[in-house]
């Protein structure tokens, strides 16, 4: 009996996992706190007075995200039905039923920007903003109209660090945060050309206008290093903060472009690229944030 309830709870827990994308909520909390710690450190803020906005933007910013995932669910669920890798979604399969979802989504969304509207009223616009432009421009208009898709999803993919930033200072006047927002909105389109490569035939299935099914897969790789050029060029706005993030963030980029052009010419098979690309992009993401994250702590609690 016991183990039955176990089981039901496990089943239920996976579908609201799911629903709201908690892979995405996740991934996006990282450049939320180094947007949040390098406020900290660029304004020399003392951490225990801003114990209770940390705590809310953290609650804020996963309410928003998740709700924004939430409605992407929803929407889609007729092209997800489609394709291979999101078919087993609980919107999809009817394990949580359209209504729900939406109650679930409204619930999450207005708590979240609340949640964050207790730390700075930026702070919350800029959740609002982040959850419209990724429900309405990307979600119900550009990604089954434009091959531009990408583009304009990648405004709200860039959200973060700026509700980071924001929910500690009220403020968005500062050069350092423009750097992690364009460095944002760019990675993310070399990433998701990746992803559209690699699920080339699931998205034309879907009738989805991703870039390397509209135009192909040259178009596809060359437009993927004009972006990782631009890349590179934005390490040098960390330039008037710290030498030293600058040089990561150049070693970080000039690799991604390297390994572009090397493993283009190299592998044949396109699905190999995109996948070497797609790795990269990760581990690149993590360790770029992470290292603004360290740079900040340490700044504020070694050296200062």
């Amino acid at each position: 009996m016991e183990r039955s309830v176990s089981l039901e709870k496990q089943k239920r827990s996976a579908v609201l996992s799911q629903t709201v994308k908690t892979g995405i909520i996740k991934s996006n909390l990282v450049p939320m706190f180094a947007g949040l710690t390098l406020a900290l450190y660029t304004y020399d803020i003392d951490p225990g007075t801003k114990l209770l906005d940390v705590l809310f933007v953290l609650i804020g910013t996963i309410l928003v995200i998740g709700a924004a995932g939430t409605f992407n669910n929803v929407y889609d669920r007729d092209i997800d039905a489609i394709m291979e890798r999101t078919k087993g979604r609980p919107t999809v399969t009817g394990e949580i039923n359209t209504k729900s979802a939406i109650v679930l989504g409204v619930i999450m969304a207005v708590l979240g920007i609340v949640a964050l509207a207790f730390t700075t009223p930026l702070a919350a616009l800029l959740g609002f903003l982040g959850l419209f432009f990724y429900v309405v421009p990307y979600t119900m208009w550009s990604k089954r109209r434009t091959i531009y898709n990408t583009e304009i999803g990648s405004i709200s993919g860039a959200m973060p660090p700026l509700i980071g930033w924001a929910a500690m200072t009220g403020t968005l006047a500062h050069p350092a945060i423009a750097a992690l927002f364009i460095i944002q909105v760019i990675w993310q389109m070399p990433h998701f050309y990746a992803i559209a490569i690699r699920r080339h035939d699931e998205y034309k299935a879907a009738r989805i206008p991703m870039l390397p099914v509209v135009k192909g897969i040259k178009r596809t790789y060359t437009q993927t290093n004009i972006y990782l050029v631009l890349l590179s060029l934005t390490s040098f706005l960390f330039l008037p903060l710290s030498l030293g993030l600058t040089l990561v963030a150049l070693l970080m980029n000039v690799g991604w472009l390297v390994l572009s052009i090397y493993g283009y010419k190299k592998n044949k098979d396109s699905e190999k690229w995109a996948k070497l690309l797609f790795i990269y992009s990760l581990i690149h993401m993590t360790i770029l944030f992470s290292t603004v994250i360290v740079y900040s702590l340490v700044g504020i609690f070694i050296l200062k």
